[in-house]
């Protein structure tokens, strides 16, 4: 099996899952501070958002056997955040909130400190705890196209790499064939048998 299986990645270490997991930690502090105790959105909005960061994980986990269970899980966990993005654009346009647009000043500077690699994780959550509700639903939605738009780019990779590289089942059978063609190659010629002699009468 050396050589057949995908490296395994740290699915920590992908800036999707990080995404996910901010997206996440807000989510679940969101529906439950500002959403009414007993309202399905809010069981419905913490699956999506944990669907979403699960679906990440589970899709780097797959990859050392599967690319394309690798690629399916990924796009699932693109359309669960997608879901969640639909719930809370629907939650600022039913109250009458604001919608950020995406280059209002408070987007830009949200953009701007997700680029700082240097601001906690911990920072976002932090601040949605000292700010209305418009403020956290806006700031989890710029997160979200954030993080779609890093899915999709690693949708692409995914497929790039899968056309240049084959499965799983393609490089195991690739090996096989190898394997038997060196079989062949290192085994002793047959020689003929010496032909057979007739008794002398």
């Amino acid at each position: 099996m050396r050589g057949l299986l995908a490296p395994r990645g740290d699915f920590k270490r992908l800036l999707t899952y990080q995404k996910a997991e901010i997206i996440y930690d807000l989510t679940f502090y969101f529906a439950h501070a500002h959403l009414n105790k007993g309202d399905r959105t809010v069981d419905q909005m913490v699956q999506a958002a944990r669907s979403g960061k699960q679906n990440i994980a589970e899709a780097s986990a797959a990859a050392v056997t599967s690319a394309e269970t690798e690629i399916k899980l990924t796009n699932v966990a693109k359309a669960n955040l997608v879901e969640l993005r639909i719930d809370y654009e629907d939650y600022l346009r039913v109250r009458g909130l604001r919608l950020w647009d995406k280059d209002s000043r408070e987007a830009c500077y949200l953009r701007d400190k997700s680029r700082d690699a240097s601001v906690p994780p911990t920072w976002y959550l932090d601040i949605a705890k000292t700010r209305p509700t418009e403020t956290t639903a806006n700031m989890c939605l710029c997160l979200l196209h954030q993080a779609d738009y890093l899915l999709q780019r690693q949708l692409e990779a995914l497929e790039t790499k899968f056309l240049a590289q084959g499965g799983f089942r393609e490089r195991l059978f690739a090996a096989r064939q190898q394997t038997r063609n060196k079989v062949t190659l290192s085994s002793p010629p047959i020689s003929p048998s010496p032909p057979s002699r007739k008794p002398t009468p």
